[in-house]
């Protein structure tokens, strides 16, 4: 395994970051138990999930699984570093969701009790809150981290402007503000090199890309198709859209030699920004298999192939405006 600084703090992460959304919702508590052992084994350190993960609102279910599996010692959760994330309703009450200072101080408690931990080592905002000003946010957090409740402060689905606003009012409460932006970011979607990146990159903010494998259109999804396997309604409408470019693409992996999913992780690590993308398996076998990402070596022949494919970005303004 490799590992990296994340963003420009001394923290040490795995290059691929552990997703447990499916962990409750389409994985068993005991395959879920096999995967977090089977990650340390494999060298990955770096957790992700959020309280709202199980998709039953108010039961953090994702969040209690870790918790089980972090009581069962043996080392799981000093070898662990976990991030997790709020914002998402977790009631119907006012003030069970989103980015108040009131929702933060008890989102990170109930985070605490069912992760079964003392401090949670990145605590990230989920999304936006256009109603709370960051002055609020950054009170609440350095409240936290006062604590000793949470060490590292991140954020997820921000656009550039946010993460400079976010660390400009960090800056004047002489705070560390943010390490890390969580973006949605891979081959088909490279809207963020517009302002996201560059403003991550500027900022010293760790890029973490969530969905990869682009919901599946990344993952081979032709050839799964071919042996009769079925996709979701939204997969095929989005494989209809980007069929093409897909074709062209497994082409190009088949000529390459490695799987289509290996491919568009090995893609992301070869990008300077990007500390570590999620991976989120359902089984032991998909774990096992994007590890192998980190043995793909993509010379400029082949980054340029790929952005044929799938055009990028240049950064704003130059990608409109001289």
């Amino acid at each position: 395994m490799e590992y990296t600084q994340l963003g420009r703090t001394g923290l040490k992460v795995s290059r691929l970051c552990l997703g447990t959304m499916n962990f409750g919702p389409a994985t068993s508590e005991e395959d879920s138990f096999q995967i977090m052992d089977r990650a340390h084994e494999l060298g990955i350190n770096f957790f992700d999930t959020a309280n709202v993960y199980g998709w039953q609102k108010g039961e953090g279910i994702t969040e209690q699984i870790i918790g089980r599996w972090f009581a069962q010692g043996g080392g799981r959760r000093e070898k662990t570093v976990i991030a997790t994330k709020l914002y998402g309703d977790m009631g119907d009450w006012p003030n069970e969701g989103r980015l108040s200072a009131l929702n933060i101080r008890r989102a990170a408690d109930a985070s605490l009790k069912r992760l079964q931990t003392d401090h949670i080592d990145l605590y990230q905002a989920h999304h936006i809150d256009r109603d709370t000003p960051f002055d609020e946010f950054w009170e609440a957090m350095d409240i936290l981290k006062q604590q000793g409740k949470i060490l590292y402060v991140g954020s997820s689905n921000f656009a550039g402007w946010h993460i400079a606003k976010a660390q400009e009012s960090a800056r004047r409460r002489n705070s560390v503000g943010l390490v890390s932006e969580q973006s949605h970011y891979n081959l088909i979607v490279r809207a963020p090199e517009l302002e996201v990146i560059p403003a991550a990159q500027d900022y010293g903010l760790g890029l973490i890309p969530w969905s990869p494998l682009a919901g599946g259109l990344l993952g081979g999804i032709l050839r799964k198709i071919d042996k009769g396997r079925s996709a979701s309604e939204m997969i095929t409408k989005q494989l209809e859209k980007h069929r093409d470019k897909v074709e062209r693409y497994e082409s190009y992996a088949d000529e390459l030699g490695v799987e289509p999913a290996n491919l568009a992780l090995a893609w992301l690590l070869h990008q300077k920004a990007v500390t570590a993308p999620i991976v989120g398996p359902r089984t032991l076998d998909q774990l096992d298999g994007t590890v192998k990402a980190l043995e793909i070596t993509l010379d400029e022949k082949a980054l340029t192939r790929l952005d044929e494919i799938f055009p990028g970005f240049r950064t704003a303004p130059e990608e409109y405006a001289w």
